[in-house]
């Protein structure tokens, strides 16, 4: 099949090039000249782990293409996946101008059948509105041409998104006509060979199932930071805790992991369209309310053990900081607990050496210039770099190469008496007590 993928942020450029790996012909569209000359070039706008080769291998068998012509991409093209932003507002909900824009376009130079996919994460009647873009654009141009629009929501994880897309555990496929319900059945068909995953179902309903399942998920993050935190004051292991629910299969061991909070580009987005999308029903979400209360207080748990152990005035500390993307496997430091709790540490006049696998160009372009040019903050190119002459260490991204590190090493490299704020429950606290380590984790 030949398929257009508009935009080539995370969801496009991972949805394009899986589907040019199962040999389809793709072509994806992005107005920013830029991103798509490096694209051609095989520079790659996000880090996600081995995209980049899959995304050479098909440019260069002639699969995969990238242009910033959407007209031109149609000349070729029936299936359209709309893959854009939907940044939230000023109110928290999703911005659909970038979305609506793109069926605007599509309208304006559509010559025959065509299905429009929303790939994008959408509010409830979206796909209503994409419609209506699209007819408008017809009806202006004197054309009658059928089309259908289909709402396809992604499930991708950053950091396994290549996985995720080839070996799905679910499609959710969001139509009404039959001609469109095939085609999306043909399209997914490389990708449910073993068993059936495609899920059809009504459009609003696929709309609203992307939203529930990234807030389900954020709900069991912060129920089990809620729990990790009242362990922490009645003197219980919250690991213990974890283990004991998670052997409970209605439960189950994902995302009950305590740590410093969610972030990234979903869910915090997606509960604030959620709470949104309520309260224009008149309806008051307590629940999403509370989840999304409880991730922005546990965003600041961490510096609270710090002030508990120094006191309110950090100057003259240094601290080093493990971690700065939002989850490992990716460079994303959109909503990132490191973040925040960065800002605390350098208001408070603490000093700071970070380091992180693969998100340092990211946080040199995201965070504030005049914390480097201060010298408040200083980004490190090695592990260890990070601790030298530091006071204390901060673990906010649970990376691999984290999770046993060398003791000696480290306290070799930093100031007598250090101590460890572990928002992720690395180490063992009995390990830190043998090694000479203060240890304060989440839930200890």
């Amino acid at each position: 099949m030949n398929i257009t993928v508009i935009g080539t942020g995370y969801v496009g450029l991972v949805t394009g090039t899986c589907f040019a790996e199962m040999g389809h012909s793709v072509a994806c569209v992005d107005v920013d000249s830029r991103k798509v000359e490096n694209l051609k070039k095989g520079i790659l706008p996000i880090y996600e782990p081995g995209l980049d080769a899959m995304v050479g291998r098909n440019v260069s068998e002639g699969r995969l293409a990238f242009t910033t012509s959407l007209p031109e991409a149609m000349q070729t093209s029936d299936i359209f996946f709309i893959a854009v932003g939907t940044p939230p507002g000023e109110d928290g909900s999703a911005d659909l101008q970038y979305v609506l824009a793109v069926a605007r376009e599509i309208g304006a130079h559509m010559n025959r059948y065509a299905v429009v996919i929303d790939k994008s994460t959408v509010p409830v009647g979206t796909a209503d509105k994409v419609r209506a873009a699209i007819d408008e654009e017809l009806q202006r141009r004197g054309r009658t041409i059928e089309f259908d629009v289909v709402s396809n929501p992604e499930f991708l994880k950053e950091g396994a998104a290549i996985q995720d897309f080839m070996k799905p555990d679910r499609i959710v496929v969001g139509a009404e006509g039959e001609r469109a319900i095939e085609l999306m059945r043909e399209l997914y068909a490389d990708f449910t060979r073993s068993h059936d995953r495609l899920l059809v179902m009504g459009i609003r309903d696929a709309e609203m199932t992307k939203y529930v399942a990234n807030a389900m998920l954020a709900t069991k993050i912060s129920f089990m930071n809620e729990v990790a935190n009242l362990c922490d004051r009645l003197g219980v292991d919250v690991e213990n805790v974890r283990t004991g629910i998670g052997s409970d299969t209605r439960i189950g061991y994902s995302f009950i992991y305590p740590g410093c909070g969610y972030g990234g580009s979903c869910f915090p987005k997606d509960v604030k369209a959620l709470i949104r999308m309520a309260a224009a029903q008149d309806f008051h979400p307590r629940v999403l309310e509370a989840v999304e209360a409880r991730n922005d207080e546990q965003k600041g748990y961490l510096f609270s053990k710090i002030v508990a152990h120094y006191g309110p005035r950090l100057e003259g500390r240094v601290f080093g900081l493990w971690g700065l993307a939002f989850k490992p496997g990716t460079d994303d430091m959109r909503e990132a607990p490191s973040k925040v709790l960065l800002r605390q540490l350098i208001d408070a006049g603490a000093r700071v050496r970070a380091y992180d696998p693969v998100a340092m160009d990211v946080a040199r372009e995201e965070l504030p210039p005049e914390w480097f040019s201060d010298g408040q903050l200083t980004l490190v190119d090695q592990q260890y770099g990070a601790l030298e002459d530091a006071d204390a260490l901060a673990l906010v991204t649970e990376w691999r190469p984290f999770r046993h590190p060398d003791f000696d090493a480290m306290r070799r490299l930093m100031r007598p008496d250090p101590a460890i704020f572990d928002g992720r429950n690395q180490y063992q606290p009995e390990n830190m007590e043998a090694d000479g380590f203060v240890y304060y984790g989440v839930g200890r």
